[in-house]
């Protein structure tokens, strides 16, 4: 990260545990980089499967890796408000201009209301068997999933409408 700058625009690449590419996206900004996490930010871009199934998102989004975190959270701005997806995963790493992570399957969508949910267990009962996950990594994964949970409660970082609107308001200045 010593090279990246606010305003670069990096790719980000999504991976399962067995390192078999998963999802990968196209520009994302940087907007933010902290010794812990970075702050990138996309809008409309094309999400491609490794399936080949693709699709362009719709609106912004404002996204937070973290360097030793087991999770990324997604703010996701639409007409109606702020909603969030929260990927369990694994810290993210840059490599040759693409952020690579790896999905864990469990994810926490938070919705508009602040109400929220706990997606794909079924997917990582699944994964755990089907790729072995170690038992270590299953410990990591529930206990960064309740961490989570309880930012989210709390309306910490990034879970406040002020950080959304600071970065969104980047954002808008970036690509100016």
């Amino acid at each position: 990260m010593a090279n990246l700058k606010i305003g670069d625009t990096l790719v980000i690449h999504c991976y399962k545990h067995n390192g078999v590419i998963y999802e990968s996206s196209r520009v994302a900004y940087v907007l933010d980089i902290k010794d812990d996490y970075i702050v990138l930010a996309d809008e409309n871009v094309l999400i491609t499967k490794e399936d080949g199934r693709a699709w362009h998102t719709k609106g912004s989004a404002i996204m937070f890796f973290y360097k030793k975190r087991w999770f990324n959270i997604i703010a996701q701005l639409k007409e109606d408000g702020t909603y969030y997806y929260c990927n369990i995963a694994s810290p993210f790493v840059i490599d040759a201009r693409a952020l690579k992570y790896i999905d864990y399957d469990l994810d926490l969508r938070v919705f508009n209301d602040g109400a929220f949910k706990i997606l794909d267990r079924n997917e990582y009962n699944y994964h755990k068997k089907l790729m072995n996950y170690p038992d270590e990594i299953n410990y990591i994964i529930k206990k960064e999933l309740s961490s989570l949970i309880e930012m989210k409660k709390a309306g910490e970082f990034p879970f406040d409408k002020k950080t959304i609107e600071y970065y969104y308001n980047k954002f808008k200045e970036l690509k100016k």
